[in-house]
């Protein structure tokens, strides 16, 4: 069911493989982040014919989606992934996770058995369509293979519906191999424009008068695209003008930074810290953001963040500017920073904070995967060179290393500098293989603290009295210590190691100029919450 018949017999026809091809890149979908299996062989092979869509291996599947994530966080456009069966789809949806927080528009193309295979209850045989729904995004299963192109057509619209979502396309392995039309639908390009049902924001005049009478009492809260320079700015004149308290998301998408940029705080992590933000305020302006909530929850503390009473509403982001302008507010003129003085002495993260801030080249993209260690980071770079920041949207670790190799893809103009974890970082090492085989400029620095320090913190928030031996051992990554370089250098990626502020300027100028990726071991004091 659903085999036209042999392409050689139909020149009129191609291979279903081919049809996807084609109608990804008729659709500007021209990276593919891969992982392929059995399954995917004919997609693989339809690639020759397809010079215009760029392949990029993955040693492992949470790569290859955590990649898509970042080229599009950078580009504005999907990237596709391709994926082995459920298995592969199941290994990558972590990252997939954090994608779905940050809005990302993500197409995965999941090869599947072909469809008389599948009674059979095959080893590789599962539920691709139960991974695909929880992403909270599409899933697209063609039943046959003249409805391919239409199905493509499908994903990637739903992917770039508004403010941006994962898509998923099932592809069976005889679709793939057997002869498909390529239907006659328009080359749509990217940039659906379907919207979420939601209440309907404040018009723009509804917004100033709130924000006039409210003053310091109301808070506006950034996210989404509202966190780029544009957003940023137009948020800062609404403050100057009103008053308003303005405040970033605690993990942006994409953060704007640096000279000429509003330093906007963002919202606390760690539940206290956003109370205190937030304490009395009576009115909170969404803009692009979400309702904030803990993160988890804590035996005697409330989850929702909002203060009791305060009137939650929300202003379309493409409003921002428009409001401003008709408060009349004026950003206030930046303070012009001195020249970055280069610290000095053992490193910690302090001065490990300081000299990235100082050494960081101008339109740098960071993805920040530093975690607890990178406390200090943004105090320190708000006044460096203009760059963006891509942050842990979802909290699923291990996305920072394959967001970095997804960014590099999208913008090879841009250095890019992956501050990362120790632990994180092991979650998804193998993502130095593909910084190495696509000679990607990416700077890696492993804040190496030796322990899950995130955790090591939670263990006394969450109140428990465990303090021995055995649960100390689950959060310790010193026994053995890892060493990053040597494994950096294993994946073909040059390394160093710096254990004072003076090595890591030396190393990471060295590395900035150098082309390719590079990777140094930061080695921090081991972190202790006492």
């Amino acid at each position: 069911m659903g085999r036209v018949g042999d392409p050689s017999e139909h020149p009129e026809l191609s291979t279903g493989a081919e049809v996807v091809v084609n109608r990804l890149l008729a659709e500007g979908v021209d990276v593919c982040f891969a992982n392929p299996g059995t399954s995917e062989m004919h997609f693989v092979a339809a690639l020759d014919a397809a010079p215009a869509m760029r392949p990029v291996l993955c040693l492992f599947e949470g790569v290859a989606t955590g990649a898509a994530d970042g080229y599009a966080r950078i580009s504005g456009t999907p990237a596709a992934t391709l994926l082995h069966l459920g298995p592969g789809m199941a290994n990558g949806l972590a990252n997939l996770h954090n994608a779905r927080r940050a809005f990302t528009p993500v197409v995965n193309v999941v090869g599947d058995h072909a469809t008389y295979h599948q009674r059979f209850d095959a080893p590789l045989e599962s539920d691709i369509d139960a991974l695909g729904r929880w992403t909270h995004g599409s899933v697209h299963r063609p039943e046959s293979s003249a409805d391919l192109d239409t199905a493509v057509h499908a994903a990637v619209r739903s992917a770039t519906r508004a403010p941006g979502r994962v898509a998923t396309l099932i592809l069976p392995a005889d679709y793939s191999w057997g002869s498909a039309p390529q239907n006659p639908l328009p080359d749509k390009g990217i940039g659906g424009s379907e919207t979420d049902d939601a209440d309907p924001p404040m018009d723009v005049a509804q917004a100033a008068e709130l924000l006039r009478a409210q003053r310091e009492r109301a808070v506006v809260l950034l996210g989404g695209i509202a966190t780029h320079a544009d957003g940023l700015r137009a948020a800062a004149r609404i403050s100057a003008a009103t008053g308003a308290r303005v405040l970033v998301e605690t993990f942006p998408a994409r953060l704007a930074r640096g000279q000429g940029v509003p330093a906007i705080e963002r919202l606390g992590y760690l539940a206290e810290q956003a109370t205190q933000q937030l304490s009395g305020a009576t009115h909170l302006v969404l803009v692009g953001a979400k309702s904030p909530v803990s993160f988890f929850a804590y035996p005697g503390k409330p989850s929702v963040l909002v203060p009791d009473g305060a009137e939650v509403c929300a202003l379309a982001v493409d409003e921002l500017t428009v409001l401003a302008d008709e408060l009349g507010g004026v950003v206030p003129a930046p303070q012009q920073p001195g020249p970055a003085e280069l610290p000095t002495g053992p490193l910690n993260p302090q001065n490990l904070a300081q000299v990235i801030a100082a050494l960081l080249p101008e339109n740098a993209i960071i993805s920040d995967e530093a975690n607890t260690s990178g406390v200090f980071l943004p105090a320190a770079t708000a006044s460096a060179p203009r760059h963006d920041v891509l942050t842990l949207t979802g909290g699923a670790i291990g996305q920072g290393l394959p967001v970095a190799v997804g960014a590099a893809i999208a913008a090879p103009d841009r250095p890019v500098v992956a501050l990362q974890s120790d632990g994180s970082a092991a979650y998804t090492i193998s993502a130095l293989w593909t910084m190495a085989r696509e000679q990607l400029d990416v700077t890696v620095v492993i804040l190496n603290n030796h322990a899950y320090a995130i955790l090591q913190l939670e263990l006394l928030r969450v109140g428990t009295q465990a303090n021995g031996e055995r649960s100390r051992s689950l959060l310790d990554l010193s026994r053995p210590d890892i060493d990053f370089a040597s494994i950096a250098k294993g994946f073909g990626v040059p390394a160093t190691r710096a254990t004072t502020a003076e090595e890591l300027a030396d190393q990471f100028r060295t590395a900035l100029a150098e082309p390719g990726p590079h990777l140094i071991d930061a080695a921090l004091p081991t972190w202790s919450p006492g």
